[in-house]
């Protein structure tokens, strides 16, 4: 984890490596809530049976669960002392390099791209990996957009 001990120092973090998160697993109960709480009730992410006959073999969590961890993730990766708290406000760039195998385990590495003066704060822009233990391709990659409020 980064630890920036006030928003003021953002800035002199720009490049600087956030860490790791512990693995989270991917296992069919998550994906089964993911699909319901979204409506997105696709075959390929929530009947098992019917996946081992795709090109997966099984079935694959939904690229956008994935995207979903890096809420989760930034707990793990960033704290700024001094600041009110940190927000989510966007994303620039989302790609899904490799579909996620219900049983992986996943975890979030990244670093700050960019830091912004904003009213009321600072504007981060994290380049975020999460990556798929074992495997060469990453699960998703983005650049998150985060409001540091003062």
């Amino acid at each position: 984890m980064l630890i920036a001990t006030h928003p003021a120092e953002l800035s002199g973090l720009v490049g600087e490596p956030l860490g790791e998160t512990d693995w989270i697993e991917i296992d069919q109960p998550r994906v089964d809530a993911f699909a319901e709480n979204t409506e997105d009730r696709q075959w390929i992410h929530v009947d098992p049976v019917r996946a081992a006959t795709s090109p997966f073999g099984g079935p694959i969590a939904h690229g956008f669960l994935s995207l979903s961890l890096l809420s989760s993730f930034l707990e793990q990766l960033l704290e700024v002392r001094g600041s009110r708290m940190l927000v989510n406000y966007g994303l620039d760039r989302v790609r899904f390099p490799a579909p996620v195998p219900v049983g992986s385990r996943l975890r979030g590495v990244g670093k700050i791209a960019s830091v912004t003066e904003v009213p009321g704060g600072h504007q981060l822009v994290l380049d975020i990996t999460v990556e798929i233990e074992g495997a060469p391709k990453p699960a998703c990659v983005a650049a998150f957009v985060v409001r540091v409020l003062s």
